[in-house]
C-alpha cells in the first residue's frame, strides 16, 4: 500500500484529491494537514465525502509515515513550505501549484504531463503537476508540434468553470454573479502560457511565436472547453490531420481523439480528455475539453502517482461521466 499525507486539505483540488484516494485500491491516506482546519472532521469541509471517512484534519506533518506527500497550496506557497520543513529524501512529493513547472537551475521536478513526459515521470521522485487550463490547451497542441507545424501565432480561446478559481469567495465567483453571465480575464497575460510554450519547445524546438490566449469565466462548476486555431497549409486534407492526432494519442489512457465535434459533458467528473480537429481553408480548429478539478488537477495527480509508483495507470480513476 502507498501511504499518502496531503498538505493544504481544504480546498477544491483536496478535496477531489480525498475522494479518488480514498477510493484507490493501492492507497492508504496517512495524514491531511490543515492549519486552519486542525481537530475538525474531513466531511466538516468536504461534505461530500460523508460515509466515505472518519478521517480529521491535522496541524502535523509526519513525514516518517508516508511515501509521497501532495501538495494542495496555493500558488507560490510549495517553495517556501519547503524553504521552512525538511521533508525525507525517499518521500515523493507531487505540487498541483505553479512553483516548480518551469524548468531551472536546480529544479528536479519533472513536468507531470503524462501524454509528453510519460517515461521521465516513472522515475520521478519529485512532479509538478499543470495547470488546469495549460492540460487542457496542450493536449489539443502536443501533436501538431511534435509534428513540427506550428509555425505561426496560435490563437486560444478556452471557458472554466468557477471551482478554477478556488474555494475562497471572491467577486467573480459568487453564484449571483457568476450565473447566466461570462467575461474574460488576464488576457493575453495568463500564468499558464510559460508552461504551454515550454512544453511546445520541448517537441518543437524552433516554436518561438506567440500563444494568443483569451480565458473566460463560465457560469458552471467545472470543466473546461478550448477551440484553438491554428494556420496550416491549405493544400493538406483534413484526414492527415485526424491521422495525425489518433497515432499521438493511441497509446494514452485518458487522452482520447474523438471523431465527432465534442462537448464538455463527455468529460466532467472524469479524469479523460477529448480532443477533435476541423480544417476551414488553411486554418485548423482543434477543440478539446477536460474537467479542471480531475484531468487538470488531483486526476492527473493520481495519474502520476500511479505512474511514480509503478501501479497500472488507470488504477483508481475509471470515473463515469453522466449519462445526460
Amino acid at each position: 500500500m502507498i501511504k499518502v499525507g496531503i498538505i493544504g486539505g481544504a480546498g477544491y483540488t483536496a478535496g477531489e484529491l480525498c475522494r479518488l484516494l480514498l477510493n484507490h485500491p493501492q492507497v492508504e491516506i496517512r495524514f491531511i494537514n490543515s492549519s486552519s482546519n486542525a481537530g475538525n472532521k474531513i466531511t466538516d469541509v468536504h461534505a461530500g465525502l460523508y460515509g466515505e471517512t472518519d478521517l480529521v484534519f491535522t496541524d502535523e506533518l509526519p513525514f516518517d509515515e508516508v511515501d509521497v506527500i501532495f501538495f494542495c497550496f496555493g500558488h507560490g506557497k510549495s517553495a517556501e513550505f519547503l524553504s521552512e520543513h525538511k521533508i525525507p529524501e525517499r518521500v515523493k512529493i507531487i505540487d498541483l501549484a505553479q512553483d516548480f513547472r518551469l524548468a531551472a537551475p536546480g529544479n528536479d521536478y519533472v513536468y507531470g504531463l503524462p501524454e509528453l513526459n510519460r517515461s521521465q515521470i516513472c522515475s520521478a521522485a519529485h512532479v509538478a503537476n499543470p495547470g488546469c487550463f495549460a492540460t487542457c490547451i496542450q493536449l489539443g497542441l502536443l501533436p501538431l508540434a511534435a509534428a513540427g507545424l506550428l509555425k505561426n501565432d496560435v490563437s486560444v480561446n478556452a471557458i472554466t468553470g468557477s471551482t478554477g478559481a478556488g474555494v475562497k469567495p471572491a467577486a467573480t465567483t459568487h453564484f449571483s454573479w457568476r450565473m447566466g453571465n461570462m467575461s474574460i480575464y488576464k488576457a493575453f497575460n495568463h500564468q499558464h502560457v510559460p508552461e504551454i510554450k515550454q512544453s511546445l519547445m520541448q517537441l518543437q524546438p524552433d516554436f518561438v511565436n506567440e500563444i494568443d490566449f483569451i480565458p473566460y469565466r463560465g457560469d458552471f462548476a467545472r470543466g473546461i472547453f478550448c477551440t484553438s486555431v491554428v494556420r496550416v497549409d491549405e493544400c493538406t486534407d483534413t484526414e492527415y490531420f485526424v491521422n495525425l492526432y489518433k497515432e499521438y494519442y493511441k497509446d494514452c489512457a485518458f487522452t482520447h481523439y474523438a471523431d465527432k465535434a465534442i462537448d464538455m459533458k463527455q468529460v466532467v467528473n472524469t479524469n479523460k480528455a477529448l480532443v477533435h480537429v476541423d480544417k476551414f481553408g488553411s486554418k485548423l480548429l482543434v477543440t478539446s475539453t477536460i474537467d479542471n478539478l480531475l484531468k487538470g488537477a488531483s486526476g492527473q495527480a493520481v495519474q502520476n502517482m500511479n505512474l511514480m509508483f509503478g501501479l497500472e495507470e488507470t488504477l483508481g480513476l475509471k470515473l463515469k461521466p453522466s449519462a445526460f
